[in-house]
């Protein structure tokens, strides 16, 4: 199992929901975070509070419907000279629920493959290579299960996209230290999934944050987060390694 103790990890949407419960466990390991948020006042709580566990931050803000803005956000961690060893692409938006999904407009799909697909892959593209340089990387694209429902369409084919970009990324990374896998958290209760959620955010760990830790040098694998609840992180290691 990989000892983050020391890495840097950057985690999109960390502020709250899934990227909260991602910060505080890696804290909790002894990993460094670069925290995003779409606004830095936004990042103060989940900052001030992982410090507690002895690690460094390092906070920057993006819009990721805007892709210059998620350049001038890679090229400020590039300019601290940060080696970000994990990603964590989390940030995600739902941008509605449409009842007459025929007369979903196109800006909902504009904007949703700008935030959850666009976004993650200026990250993968400007990330991954200096890993492979340096031999190691972990990267986790968080993705999503729903299916069969047309009222989501541009949110789920937005996950579909980064789904299938992980995939055929992961069959050049496959076999070497870098890995790229995805996470589907469920459906749970946070600003995005809403109160009728049948699983607290909580539940997400440990297996939101397993293919950090993984070390089988296996790439382009999704592994579901409510799968693993109430697994130890070595529990929820030695059964991801089993999936295919």
């Amino acid at each position: 199992m990989v000892n983050v103790k020391g890495k840097w990890a950057l985690i999109t949407g960390a502020s709250r929901g899934v990227g909260y419960q991602i910060a505080t466990f890696m804290a909790k390991m002894g990993c460094n975070l670069i925290l995003h948020g779409r606004k830095l006042e936004h990042l103060k709580k989940i900052s001030e509070e992982v410090k507690k566990f002895g690690i460094e931050t390092y906070c920057v803000q993006a819009e990721f419907s805007e892709p210059t803005q998620v350049v001038t956000m890679l090229d400020e961690i590039e300019s601290t000279g940060i080696a970000v060893d994990i990603v964590f692409n989390n940030a995600g938006l739902q941008v509605a629920y449409r009842k007459d999904f025929w007369k979903t407009p196109i800006e909902d799909f504009e904007i949703s493959f700008r935030v959850n697909f666009i976004s993650a892959a200026l990250i993968c593209y400007r990330l991954i290579p200096p890993m492979i340089e340096r031999g190691f990387g972990r990267v986790v694209n968080v993705t999503s299960g729903i299916k069969n429902e047309p009222e989501q369409a541009a949110y789920s084919a937005s996950k579909a996209a980064l789904d299938k970009f992980t995939k055929d990324l992961s069959s050049k990374l496959d076999g070497t230290n870098v890995m790229i896998n995805l996470a589907d958290p469920g459906w749970c209760r946070t600003d995005l999934g809403g109160p009728n959620a049948p699983n607290p955010v909580e539940s997400v760990i440990p297996g939101i944050v397993v293919g950090a830790f993984i070390d089988d040098k296996k790439s382009g694998r999704l592994f579901p987060a409510q799968a693993f609840t109430g697994l130890t992180l070595e529990e929820a290691v030695a059964k991801a390694e089993k999936m295919s």
